[in-house]
């Protein structure tokens, strides 16, 4: 999974999505869930094009074995159908990844999959949301693990990945590590993330990286008001080119959501500040939106969205989104 900037989304749906089962008997299940998103949208920026895109065309079969009342272990197989925006003309590999599950000690993955950071970030925006994040490592790889553990009150977890295939920003020297903690009491959801990798390896357009990133970020989420969500967060990225000087990118975020009938509303706004000019230009963000629950797991929904770099347009989009 490759991102340049990365929207901070947790995205809404009608009702709590569930996976359709397939196979179910003598301690063997196979489950298949799946996301599709099609949306029309004109980006923030100059002199942006109104256009289709295809966020979403996938779906994967996770089986799982029980060895006992407490654990299973089992694989997990994702086919995806989007490419660049776009549907492609043969579906290519997801996430492949093989799984063991105790109830007691948590969930430990190998393969390829997502890791801690590919949850993170504030907001129920579709489209715009929090711009922040590692600018080249995606949060994810080909030679990862995660290791997740939740007990209802308190959680965390641990990512890592090489890429000794040489086929990505990480390189055979490089190193891809991420972690979080976090704590739930009395409404609140309080998190901490951390961060570091170490790219020896090439970005999308094949250039040479050697550099390395940090991210240090805290999350809070309070939701004991009923149908509303409140979310704050901060995130600091430190980028030092080896043999260079650093720079720092502290992003500061607030976020709303409430759910009135089938209508959620949400709302952000974030600040980014670089610590050099030649590092960046600050700005600031904001999103809107309204997302209707026109069937169970399925959204439709409408976006506007702006910051205040240098002639820059408003942004605004509608789309349809299910899952299951």
């Amino acid at each position: 999974m490759k991102k340049t900037l990365v929207a901070l989304s947790v995205l809404m749906a009608a009702t709590s999505a569930q996976a359709i089962e397939l196979y179910n008997q003598d301690g063997v299940t196979v489950n298949l869930s799946g996301d599709v998103e099609i949306r029309y949208l004109k980006d923030i920026g100059v002199d942006q094009i109104t256009k289709q895109e295809i966020d979403d065309a996938d779906f994967g079969f996770d089986t799982r074995y029980a060895v006992n009342d407490d654990f299973q272990v089992g694989a997990y197989f994702e086919f995806s159908g989007d490419d660049g925006d776009r549907a492609v003309g043969n579906t290519s590999v997801g996430n492949v990844y093989f799984g063991f599950y105790h109830n007691a000690y948590g969930t430990l993955k190998v393969g390829k999959l997502d890791t801690i950071l590919d949850d993170a970030g504030i907001g129920a925006d579709y489209i715009f949301g929090v711009n922040s994040f590692f600018t080249d490592a995606g949060f994810g790889g080909d030679e990862a693990v995660r290791y997740d553990y939740d007990n209802g009150s308190f959680y965390a977890g641990l990512g890592l990945i090489q890429d000794k295939h040489d086929d990505g920003a990480i390189g055979v020297d490089g190193h891809y590590v991420d972690a979080k903690v976090g704590y739930r009491v009395a409404g609140f959801d309080f998190t901490v993330l951390y961060g570091d990798t170490e790219l020896k390896g090439v970005d999308s357009d094949s250039n040479a990286l050697n550099k390395e990133d940090t991210l240090i970020a805290g999350e809070v989420r309070y939701a004991g008001i009923e149908n509303l969500n409140l979310e704050l967060g901060y995130y600091n990225v430190d980028s030092k080119p080896f043999g260079g000087s650093s720079t720092d990118v502290n992003t500061l975020a607030v976020a709303a959501d409430y759910t009135w009938n089938k209508v959620t509303f949400a709302g952000g706004f974030s600040t980014t500040d670089y610590s050099t000019a030649a590092a960046g230009t600050d700005f600031d963000q904001w999103f809107l939106n309204a997302g209707y629950g026109i069937a169970p797991n399925t959204t439709v929904y409408v976006e506007i969205g702006d910051n205040d770099k240098a002639n820059t347009d408003l942004g605004y989009g509608v789309g349809i989104k299910a899952s299951f």
